[in-house]
């Protein structure tokens, strides 16, 4: 066995998981917004077409590297598909943390705050927007992928490992966030800078991964010891 091969295969697995911890993220809020019955069984589906939907990506790869060859320019900026494809995923992505982080703050009391607004976001819209979202983080982690390595069972395996810790932990998570209202708008808040990387992406701004996921990082550790303080107060 190529020891190379294999560490090239566990640093994939690391990247597909940070991918994860957006699409939890995503799939906790959009499939929160779906009937209480519906929830896990959206949550579950838009996960796995969401996998499906990076190994289309992985098998139809001579096309998505060609996504990235210039169209036209923009002054001195040459845009490409690639740069089409994250500018308008990040801003759909901003509009919609935007939008959902203002409905999460305005009906504070769940469900019957979803009645209120005019009743619950139907199964298909949800698993629409998870696949349309989630391709949009897909196309970047595909082109670095595929830079690393072309052995397929690298490719492919570190997709459907990280699929299945996703899918293990994703519901254990979506409940803690949806049982921590704070959580949920911390959540959104997330989505909302990610979404802003992306779009600076496209603007062929590269900002690197550690100065968003360590500060998001430590915003969690603080809101986690806040919840701990506060849950001690009320003990005594």
């Amino acid at each position: 066995m190529d020891l190379n091969l294999i560490g090239t295969f566990l640093i994939l697995v690391g990247l597909e998981l940070v991918l994860g911890i957006d699409n939890i993220l995503l799939v906790s809020v959009i499939s929160d917004r779906c009937a209480p019955e519906a929830r896990d069984r959206t949550r579950r589906l838009g996960i796995l077409l969401a996998a499906a939907g990076r190994l289309v990506l992985l098998a139809g790869v001579t096309w998505v590297l060609k996504l990235t060859q210039p169209l036209f320019e923009v002054g001195e900026l040459a845009i490409s598909w690639k740069d089409m494809i994250l500018l308008v995923g990040g801003a759909f992505l901003l509009f919609k943390a935007v939008k959902e982080m203002h409905h999460t703050v305005e009906h504070p009391h769940g469900d019957a705050g979803e009645q209120a607004a005019g009743g619950a976001l139907p199964v298909g819209a949800a698993i629409g927007q998870i696949i349309l979202l989630d391709l949009v983080f897909s196309i970047d982690s595909v082109i670095t992928a595929v830079g690393l390595t072309q052995e397929a069972w690298v490719l492919y395996g570190a997709v459907i490992s990280s699929v299945v810790l996703v899918l293990t932990i994703s519901e254990p998570v979506a409940k803690f966030i949806r049982k921590n209202p704070s959580l949920k708008v911390l959540a959104l808040a997330f989505l909302v800078v990610i979404g802003v990387t992306i779009v600076l992406e496209g603007a062929h701004h590269h900002l690197p991964k550690t100065y968003v996921y360590l500060p998001l990082g430590f915003c969690l550790l603080v809101e986690l010891l806040q919840m701990r303080q506060s849950k001690r107060s009320k003990q005594h």
